[in-house]
């Protein structure tokens, strides 16, 4: 099913990476194409055949979801780019909308405060959401006033790169990892523009499972160093590093050598790369 997603995203956009992680229960695609390439194509194709093959009554996977195709971000490099991937974005929106799958934007296209975070929207999983429409209490900004019986809704947005970035401890008490995430999130006083959950992966290790919303700012460095000062007191250490999808390259400035980030290959997950090997 994995290689019939990949293929509906290809369609018109380069597949630049593929993460499947069955502990989180999800897989994330990164595409790129050059304006007016295929892109809009390429996602509502893929988002097509999500809804056609994933049914969200099944979804038993450790990472917050209310959808077949979850969260839908329209990323913008270069500054420059930004309004039009603003336009991009509010476009996808519509047309899978028009797929018959609820869509709420969030971050800065949000119309609310409220509706920045995706936490606001996957609070108590596609269940709560379900019932929040009913009653009225939560309406899309796209599409139907429910969610669609097998794809869910789905959550949209543009903006810029960010990294999403876990750390494995060398423990198995996943209330090591929750206690980490907890003062590592920037909700609770930790790293500016950082989101956390503790959980317990298949292989038996603790991870701390991070977005880190401006690596620039807040490179994974420090947030490996931040980890590791949390995790001591509770006789834990990072010891291993797993990245999903791309990130720029000033995100790994001062990283540290003895975390190392699994698989990871500069010429394949760093931006200014892929995108110098496309000519963009």
């Amino acid at each position: 099913m994995i290689d019939d997603l990949a293929a509906a995203f290809s369609r018109g956009a380069v597949l630049l990476d593929r993460h499947s992680d069955a502990d989180h229960g999800r897989t994330v695609f990164t595409l790129a194409a050059r304006p007016g390439g295929g892109l809009l194509d390429s996602l509502i194709a893929g988002a097509a055949e999500a809804i056609e093959r994933i049914e969200m009554d099944n979804y038993d996977g450790a990472h917050p979801a209310v959808g077949a195709l979850d969260v839908c971000p329209l990323v913008w490099f270069d500054p420059a780019d930004r309004e039009r991937a603003r336009e991009e974005a509010l476009a996808v929106a519509s047309q899978i909308g028009g797929l018959g799958v609820p869509v709420f934007l969030y971050g800065d296209l949000a119309r609310g405060p409220e509706r920045t975070e995706r936490a606001y929207f996957r609070g108590g999983g596609l269940a709560e959401l379900w019932l929040r429409m009913e009653s009225g209490a939560l309406t899309p900004d796209f599409g139907p006033a429910a969610p669609h019986r097998r794809g869910g809704a789905t959550l949209v947005t543009a903006r810029p790169p960010l990294a999403a970035f876990n750390v494995e401890l060398d423990s198995g008490d996943v209330e090591v990892a929750r206690s980490v995430a907890a003062a590592l999130r920037e909700a609770g006083g930790g790293l500016p523009g950082v989101r956390a959950m503790g959980l317990l992966l298949s292989s038996g290790r603790a991870q701390v499972s991070t977005n880190v919303h401006d690596p620039l700012a807040v490179p994974l460095g420090a947030v490996v160093e931040r980890v590791r000062e949390l995790a001591a007191p509770l006789g834990a250490r990072p010891v291993e590093a797993e990245l999903v999808g791309l990130l720029p390259q000033a995100a790994l400035a001062g990283y540290p050598e003895d975390v190392p980030i699994r698989g990871f290959d500069p010429e394949r997950h760093l931006i200014e790369p892929r995108l110098a090997a496309l000519g963009a």
